[in-house]
């Protein structure tokens, strides 16, 4: 689906630079450049989406998937970039209006739109990962731009009111400047190993405290892998260790089936003897709120 994008988006932004060229329409024209630099943007999704696709290797031990928060951060940045150019731009044209050659700007912004409105449609019915959703965001930008341009080109050509182009380019960064924002603290969050949102630590660490022979939960951390894949590791403490097996058994199938929590790693600990390779102090005020001691304590 990236790729589709990508051919769709620079083949229109050369069609949209010669429209522009033709007609003498500095609108056209900065859009054009505008769609060639999301055009890079996509490419480098996909760049991004096949690199992740490969498998782990002795130097990368968890695979190249994080490969897809870094494109989305930095497509998150680019847009940030984009729309302060657009709104500089924008407020330039307020004071100073330009003329504008209403017919072909509707024209070909008609035409942007369908095309914007096919990639948008092909993005949005692929994956959901960070990557995605920072290409869709190039596009979606696009297709605002295209929906501005075709509403500014038809007000010209009717009223000759050229102020309706920047005016509606400040409301439309905005728009985009805000779901910008979302992605890159979205993907900040997922490089720093934040828990991702929409799991709770805490309610976690009580749930694996009531499965069956599990004493209490520690040292528990949370993170994502790639901005879906989700991985837990925590220290467990159990009153028999023989029984190691099948706590791990369900502790596995609990977090897979309620939290969808598939890379797990677990360290068992006894009560009669606590190993740790880290300090994992069960006091530490961080798992002060998942530590749930239940009658496998020691009298």
């Amino acid at each position: 689906m990236l790729v589709v994008a990508l051919l769709l988006t620079f083949g229109f932004a050369l069609v949209e630079a010669l429209a522009g060229w033709w007609s003498g329409s500095l609108a056209l024209l900065g859009d054009a450049g505008h769609m060639v630099t999301d055009a890079t943007a996509l490419g480098m999704a996909a760049l991004a989406a096949w690199l992740a696709r490969r498998p782990p290797s002795p130097r990368h031990s968890y695979g190249l998937g994080r490969m897809e928060v870094m494109a989305a951060l930095f497509n998150a940045l680019f847009m940030v970039a984009v729309v302060a150019g657009i709104a500089v731009a924008a407020v330039q044209r307020l004071s100073a209006t330009q003329p504008v050659n209403g017919e072909i700007v509707t024209l070909v912004a008609g035409l942007g739109l369908s095309i914007n409105v096919m990639v948008a449609l092909a993005l949005s019915r692929g994956e959901q990962s960070l990557n995605a959703r920072g290409a869709l965001l190039h596009v979606m930008g696009d297709l605002l731009g295209s929906v501005a341009a075709l509403v500014s080109g038809v007000v010209v050509s009717y009223t000759g009111w050229t102020l309706i182009d920047p005016i509606l380019s400040l409301f439309i960064c905005a728009l985009i400047l805000h779901s910008s924002l979302g992605l890159l603290r979205e993907a900040l969050h997922t490089l720093m190993e934040g828990v991702p949102f929409g799991i709770s630590l805490p309610e976690v660490g009580h749930a694996m405290s009531g499965v069956a022979g599990v004493c209490s939960i520690h040292d528990l951390h949370i993170w994502s892998l790639n901005g879906e894949r989700v991985a837990l590791s925590a220290h467990v403490l159990v009153d028999d260790m023989a029984q190691w097996e099948n706590v791990l058994m369900r502790l596995r199938e609990m977090l897979l089936d309620r939290y969808a929590i598939e890379h797990v790693t677990l360290q068992p600990e006894t009560i009669s003897k606590t190993i740790c390779f880290a300090p994992c102090p069960i006091s530490d005020e961080r798992q002060h709120d998942i530590k749930e001691v239940s009658s496998c304590e020691k009298s």
